[in-house]
């Protein structure tokens, strides 16, 4: 299934309760008290017809699903709850490989991303908000992304690996990845003022 396909039929279901459709696939939401952190990425992929992936990003080939959560403000306006893992940085490769023939840029170039609507710990509701393809259409938003590629790049040549911090980039940021607090991994994040510009990209244009 190719990326464009899969998008269409996500679209079919936006709007639709992602927790009553876990009941229809047979998704476990909670068990034993404890819940399953993927259980909406988990019903996505059984709506495609596709076997669930272990992994955290599962990989479809030409493309990869990522799923997002949306909170409300007090306001009532939708907003981004959390900051959205992109790719493990290999210090080898990003400091021989300038920013548009990086693996950042083709990684972020095939990913598609559902938006579900968070309410609260319990998961009774959750809505598919929506369905989008994590591009870099826009001119300044690309050149941001490669000014914080280039960041962490710099970083690493000329303070080391060690040196690079969550604190860094305006819309990727390199952070901790891996169990436990002692790992030394690190991989490229989208914060979430990035994800707003692409989830809520009428809002902002």
């Amino acid at each position: 299934m190719d990326r464009d396909t899969a998008k269409k039929q996500l679209e079919a279901i936006i709007g639709q309760d992602l927790r009553q459709l876990a009941e229809k696939y047979e998704v476990t939401v909670f068990k034993d008290g404890k819940k399953n952190k993927g259980w909406a990425g988990h019903v996505i992929e059984r709506h495609l017809g596709i076997p669930i992936n272990s992994s955290q990003a599962p990989n479809f080939g030409s493309w990869e699903l990522k799923t997002v959560s949306l909170k409300r403000l007090q306001n009532g306006q939708l907003t981004i709850k959390e900051t959205m893992a992109i790719t493990m940085i290999d210090l080898y490769n990003v400091v021989r490989t300038p920013f548009s023939e990086s693996h950042l840029l083709a990684k972020m170039r095939k990913i598609l991303i559902a938006a579900r609507i968070w309410e609260s710990q319990r998961e009774e509701s959750s809505l598919l908000y929506s369905v989008t393809e994590f591009d870099l259409d826009n001119p300044q938003t690309y050149q941001q992304v490669e000014r914080d590629y280039n960041l962490v790049r710099d970083t690493i040549i000329n303070e080391g690996f060690e040196a690079l911090t969550g604190r860094m980039g305006v819309y990727i940021q390199p952070r901790t990845k891996g169990a436990g607090h002692g790992s030394i991994s690190r991989a490229f994040y989208a914060r979430t003022p990035f994800l707003k510009c692409i989830i809520f990209k009428d809002r902002f244009s």
